[in-house]
């Protein structure tokens, strides 16, 4: 399993204050969605609003940008080793590199 690192918002948006999680695990188990129905994945994202680990918009299921659109959570990060970065789904945008 990953290690937890922390998450940094070097440029924030106006949906910050929603990011409750201030670690994420690197890399985790997998795309929550594709382990429970045996999908595949591609690159994973980690929502910062409730933890919920989903897979980029390259893969199959597309569960990352697919659990914004049903949460609204609009934050999340690379859950990617040697990844940092945070997205905004709400602004488009990059928040952190």
């Amino acid at each position: 399993m990953g290690q937890k690192q922390a998450v940094v918002l070097q440029q924030p948006c106006a949906h910050a204050n929603q990011a409750t999680i201030t670690e994420v695990e690197r890399p985790p188990q997998g795309c929550q969605v594709c382990l429970a129905t045996g999908g595949s994945w591609v690159h994973l994202r980690t929502c910062l609003t409730c933890g919920h680990v989903g897979c980029c918009d390259a893969s199959p299921g597309r569960h990352a940008t697919g659990h914004f659109h049903a949460t609204s959570h609009p934050l999340v990060t690379s859950a990617e080793p040697g990844e940092s970065w945070v997205w905004c789904f709400a602004d488009s945008r990059a928040v952190s590199e």
